[in-house]
This record gives structure tokens, sequence and C-alpha cells, in this order.
């Protein structure tokens, strides 16, 4: 009956509980600090996971969204009143009201969490289609998280798409969707915090606070287009719950050492004619200039066909020795990372093979579904067919790795399919694609990377991925796409790295100096580098047509300063491969906001810590000359830029910082 359901216990297996009415089951699962939460509508549309993960090992088809394999399972006493379930759990006290399934968790401070009043969930259609989920919120509630979202750092009184776009441009304090689908939030109230995760890949919307409704309290809302649900209630402190949720999603990647250098990238290098000899000279400018550099991130430029980037195709024009360029490039200590896209023109040489064999994502009759891409029309590889996955890492292997290529630049991967009449193979079990659009991308990185693990051993690959669901941290590093150029969007990209640690990612950073829009001035691309050098990811990389790449000698007369801080950066390189290792062992971010370590600190806050001892002390204003900065007092004592005299943490200072000066920073003494 609609907005009436009476639940029933139909299975009491001691770690879970499932209870039904009309047909419709709400299961518990019992896990040490989660509570995970299942609506099923229809049991045999159940789609697999390939986000959770707590062993680390995930099926190729993924894994059952309802396996309990690698969580600590807890056995709750539970007793049922007058139709409401009651239980210990996580050190809160549950109430369940089983008409309507409305759920309470509690502790000695009030209410941490609960089900809106009335209908929290979407049983048959009541609340339009697909699933909802309407949560009570507080006025008083933060919110953190969700992977790559624009705006401050505390995300309540926010609304956004839940899905991937590519975003170039995006301007950091608005703009939406991102490149990110990650449904994963932590919300801080009087009561305490919780961590809340949607395992679904499907489209949809999230809401804090922009929804009002004159029937019901305050509500937090998710709505996505998946019939059934399955959601994680994480409990903790915020630290605990991002180590939670990147255990249950099985960890972090480690990063070699090189990838914490200065890496070059522009278009500019691979579109140009001669491409083999401006990339060489990139070599050359930075040991005239002194820059030590890591490696090279090689544009598609290098696949061109024309005006056409054809992936795995290699231009013998441009590049006369894919082998040769490498070779010199790793004589210099230097290592390339080239750029694949999972999408192939219809000119592609690879098109017609790749589509006799079903491979694309397609329509009912088997035709290839087609889509704009780069300048032209183009079918997604269809990476949840075992044929079109095998036939990727072939590619690798022969195009790549045969010349020694072993970092893939994953790009291009937010697969923009919204029609819903294209299907995917799902691995034997056909479902729209449009429903695990963010999936594609994982499972495209994870073929890029077994391709490598699969002939090599004892190297640790250095994977990126653009677009990202929850899981890709356990195989690849990320960055934060297409930024735009200008001071307030360096302060919003600012807030977003922050909402990137929240969300548990380790290794990611931004396009420094910005990717798209105006040319950076000579105190913007200064104050960029000195923020820039405490994020894990250290990378130069624009498309500015008309105007030269930003490279660091933009600007001749301030390569002094420039080469000061790329100093300070390599100096840093050790402390930061370090502080990765402990992050892949702890489950921890790198950089992070300091509130995680310290409760009552500025959510928003320009400082942030780098790693366990450092406070970094950007500046974030244009003419400013001078940072303010509250030393954090969880850690007693405190050296300015790791020199001088021990200053007592709680203390407030008032530092000068020119754009010409190295960076403010603080090191625990």
């Amino acid at each position: 009956m609609k907005f009436r359901h009476y639940f029933h216990l139909k299975q009491n297996g001691g770690s879970f509980l499932e209870y039904e009415a009309d047909g419709i089951i709400m299961r518990l699962d019992f896990f040490k600090d989660i509570l995970r939460v299942s609506l099923i509508k229809d049991a045999e549309k159940l789609l697999p996971t390939w986000s959770i993960t707590p062993d680390g090992e995930c099926p190729l088809a993924g894994r059952n969204k309802l396996s309990d394999e690698g969580f600590q399972k807890e056995y709750p006493s539970v007793t049922e009143e007058n139709g409401v379930l009651q239980f210990e759990h996580c050190s809160l006290h549950f109430e369940i009201d089983l008409f309507n399934f409305r759920i309470t968790a509690k502790n000695e401070k009030g209410i941490l969490y609960q089900d809106r009043n009335g209908l929290a969930y979407n049983f048959d259609g009541e609340l339009g289609d697909g699933s909802v989920h309407f949560t009570r919120r507080t006025e008083d509630q933060r919110i953190y998280g969700l992977g790559d979202k624009s705006g401050h750092v505390n995300k309540n009184n926010r609304s956004f798409t839940l899905g991937t776009g590519d975003a170039m441009g995006f301007r950091a304090e608005y703009s939406d969707p991102l490149y990110k689908h990650i449904p994963f939030y932590i919300c801080e109230n009087s009561a305490g915090s919780y961590g809340m995760y949607y395992d679904t890949y499907s489209n949809g919307h999230i809401n804090f606070g922009c929804e009002h409704d004159n029937y019901f309290e305050l509500f937090n809302s998710i709505r996505f287009e998946e019939e059934n649900m399955v959601f994680y209630l994480i409990v903790g402190k915020p630290i605990q719950i991002i180590q939670r949720f990147n255990a249950m999603c099985g960890g972090i990647a480690e990063v070699p050492e090189w990838a914490f250098r200065y890496c070059g990238s522009t278009m500019e290098y691979t579109d140009a004619e001669n491409a083999d000899e401006r990339l060489r000279e990139f070599i050359e400018k930075c040991e005239e200039t002194g820059i030590h550099a890591g490696g090279f991130y090689l544009s598609s430029g290098y696949t061109q066909i024309g005006e056409r980037r054809c992936v795995f195709h290699w231009n013998k024009e441009k590049i006369p020795s894919p082998q040769g360029l490498l070779k010199h490039f790793r004589d210099h200590g230097l290592e390339i990372i080239p750029n694949i896209k999972p999408a192939f023109l219809r000119e592609h040489p690879l098109y017609e093979t790749i589509a006799r064999n079903g491979w694309f994502l397609h329509y009912a009759n088997g035709e290839p579904a087609v889509f704009p891409f780069w300048g032209g029309m183009a079918s997604y590889l269809d990476f949840t067919n075992k044929g079109a996955y095998d036939f990727w890492k072939e590619c690798i292997q022969k195009h790549l790795l045969k010349y020694g290529y072993s970092n893939y630049w994953n790009d291009n991967n937010e697969y923009d399919v919204w029609d819903k009449d294209v299907l995917a193979d799902g691995f034997g079990s056909s479902v729209k694609a449009r429903l695990i659009r963010p999936l594609f991308s994982y499972l495209m990185t994870r073929a890029s990377r077994e391709a490598f693990t699969e002939t090599q051993s004892g190297n640790i690959p250095f994977m990126v991925s653009r677009c990202a669901p929850a899981g890709m941290q356990r195989i690849a590093t990320t960055w934060t796409g297409d930024n735009y150029t200008d001071f307030h969007d360096l302060r919003f990209n600012h807030y977003q790295a922050m909402t990137m640690a929240l969300t548990g990612f380790c290794f990611f950073g931004q396009d420094i100096g910005g990717f798209a829009g105006p040319m950076p001035d000579r105190q913007l691309f200064l104050r960029w580098l000195q923020y820039a050098v405490f994020t894990p990811r250290f990378v130069l990389h624009s498309w500015k047509p008309g105007y030269p790449s930003t490279m660091p000698w933009l600007f001749p007369d301030l390569l002094d300063t420039v080469k000061k801080l790329f100093d300070f950066r390599e100096k840093l390189v050790p402390y930061l491969y370090q502080q990765m290792n402990r992050c892949v062992q702890d489950n921890t971010p790198l950089i992070y906001p300091v509130f995680l370590k310290e409760e009552g600190y500025e959510r928003e806050a320009d400082c942030f810590m780098c790693g366990d001892s450092i406070l970094a002390c950007p500046v974030f204003d244009e003419d400013c000359v001078c940072i303010t900065v509250k030393l954090p007092t969880f850690i007693s004592s405190w050296k300015l830029r790791g020199n001088g005299e021990e200053i007592k943490g709680g203390t407030i200072l008032t530092i000068p910082c020119a754009p010409d000066d190295l960076p403010v920073w603080f090191e625990k003494a």
C-alpha cells in the first residue's frame, strides 16, 4: 500500500537481518564500525559492485553488493517491541520503526543519524522513479567529501549532480558536475560525525539543504536511477571514517618516488609537427635551467592521423622512434606517461575490427553507439565485454609496452552516455550503459594496469585516471581536471583539494597555473607554485591557444625565483614519498585540512597539513604580502620553515610572504 509499508522479519542470520513488506526487502548487515542497509526491490536487477572490496581483490565481473567477505562481522542483540527494533551497534543505540523502516541512531549527545519522518525511502514509486533516500538534516550540520565537488570545504546548503562530464575550463567555486562520481560524504553535527556511501554508479542528484518540503522536517536527500539501493553508514571521527571508507574500497595504490618530482605536460609539444624535437628540448631546457624533472605527460598529439587523435597509433612523422624517445628520457632520469583515450573515432584504423567483434557500447540491434568526441564522432569501448577488455590490454602491450612505456594517463574517460537505449555487455548480463558510466573509467584503468602487471614484475606502475568512482584509489592516482586560471579559482582549487582529501584521495593535484582561460600573470604564477609544492602531484599543464605553454621558464626574468621553488620541491620529495607509504599503510590522505587532527580548527582555513609534520601556509589572494595563521595545538611546538626557535602550538602569527619568497610553512619541532 502506498506510503504505508509494515515490515516483518524474514530472516535472522545473526550478523544480518532481513525484513520484508509488499515484496520489498530491507536488509541490515552488521560490520565493525559500519551498518550496511540494502533496499532490494528486484534481486535479479541488483548490479554488482567494483568499489567495495575490503580484501583488496575484486573479480573482473564485479562482486555481489550483498557480499560480506572481507568485513569483520558483528552480532548485536536485537529486540522488537511494538513494531520497533532496538539494538546497540558501533557504540550507538539504534531504533528502527518497522512502519516504513525509519532508522534512528543515538549516542549520549543526542541523535547522530535519522531517516526523515514519514517516508524516507522510495518503496513503491511514491517518491518518483529510481532510488530515493531522505535523511534528517540539522541546521548545524557540516558536509564534507563527494569527490572533486566545487565550492567551499563544507558542502552544507549545496546540491550536486551525481554524475561526471568533461568539464574543461570549470569554475572551482560552482561548476557541477566535474570528473568524479563518488557518493560518499561525511556529516558532522552536534552529536558527532558519520559517513554515508551509496554503492551505485548511476546518475542522480544529492541535496544538503537546497530542497524544502512544507510537509516534512529539514532533510538531506539523494536520488539516483538504479532501482535497488545499498548504502553504508560508517561511524567514527572524520579521520576514522576516511580510513574505514578507504579500507572497504580496498586501500590506496602505491606510487613510485619519481612521480612526486615535477612532471612536464603540454599539448603544444605533441601537437607540433616536430614533436620529437620539442620533447627532447624539454629535457635540454630542464638541464639548462637546473630544473629537476621526474617525468613528462605525453599528450594525445602523438596519436594523430591528420587532425584526428587515434589511440594506440604512433605518428612516426612526429616521433620517428617511440622506443628511442623513451630511451632518451630515461637516460636523463625521466619517465614518460602517454595519454590514452577509450573512444575510437570512426576514422580509426581499428574501428571496423572493434565494431565487427561487438566490443563497443551498442544498441539492441548490435549497432555501435556513436558520440561527439574530439572533433568527430566516436564509439566507446565496452570494458564490461571480456573481449573488449582483453583487446585493450593487448593494445597496451603491442603499442606501448612493446616500446617500454609502462605508465599510463587514462584520459577523457567520463563516458558521456545519456541515451537510455545504449547498452553494455555487463560481462554477459546486458545493462544500460548510463547506469554504470563511471565504472568504465575504473575498468579501463584496471585493464591498463593489468597489461603491465601481467608482463612485468618488480616495478610499481604509475596509473592516472581523470574520471573515478569509489575504488579507483586502489589502482590509480588522479587530478582535478581542466581547471581555470585566476586567483579566485586558485583559492577554490585549494578547497577542492581539501574536498578530495576528505573523500579519501591520497595522490592528486591540480594543473599548476590553470589549464584553460587566460595566461597566469607573474604574481599568480608564483603564488600557484608556492601552493603546489606541497601537493602530491606537481604538474604544470595548460592549453591556451595562441599563447605559450605554462612551463617553469614562462617568465625568463623570474627563473631564479622559480628555481628556488623547484629546488624546495625536490627537497620535499623524500618526505612526500615516505608519507605516501604511510598513507598506503593506514588509509589516510597525504594532504588534508587541519581539523582532521584538531577538531576545533577552522574548516575553511587556508593552511593545511602536508603529511604528519608540515603545516603549509600558502597565499591565495592577489596583492597580499603576508599570511596570518594559528598554529595547531595537536603538535606542541613548531619551527617556521624548519629554522629558528620553537613556537608553541596555538600561537597566532602574521608572517610576511612576497610572491618571490619561498612559501610559508611550519615543521613539527
